[in-house]
């Protein structure tokens, strides 16, 4: 499902295999096993994953091997993450209908893009903002 909304997918499949993990998560060996894949692969996965502050890298006292897990509200941090992306978009959306005056659809669907994307920017922190205060 992650892949399909864009992230790439081994990442998507080291964070949904994370979402289940026991409480003290998971070495890189255990994610490989469980996902049947290198331990290269996952190591790039949570490399990716960890610079996009979506897990972080777990130790316990005693044991070498670091341990992975989903940083907590993973998931809202990962929306409200994206609102300057969405900013920046919406300007080159604006650019390109400024460019493309010759094509009316075209200029069209460019500001129709351009300001979902500032609606996205404006309402997604609030609506993360309301999700924890109903959360308590």
């Amino acid at each position: 499902m992650l892949a399909a909304a864009g992230m790439a997918r081994m990442p998507a499949r080291v964070m949904m295999a994370l979402v289940g993990s026991p409480d003290e998560g998971y070495t890189a060996a255990e994610l490989a096993e469980r996902l049947g894949v290198s331990a290269a692969a996952v190591s790039g996965a949570v490399r990716y994953l960890i610079s996009m502050r979506l897990i972080q890298r777990l130790s316990r006292p005693g044991d070498r091997r670091d341990r992975y897990d989903l940083v907590d509200d993973a998931w809202a941090g990962m929306v409200t993450s994206n609102a300057p992306l969405y900013a920046a978009l919406a300007t080159q959306m604006d650019r390109i209908a400024e460019e493309n005056t010759d094509a009316p659809l075209s200029v069209a669907r460019a500001r129709e893009v351009a300001d979902f994307l500032r609606y996205l920017t404006e309402r997604m922190p609030g609506l993360v903002d309301e999700w924890r205060t109903q959360r308590g």
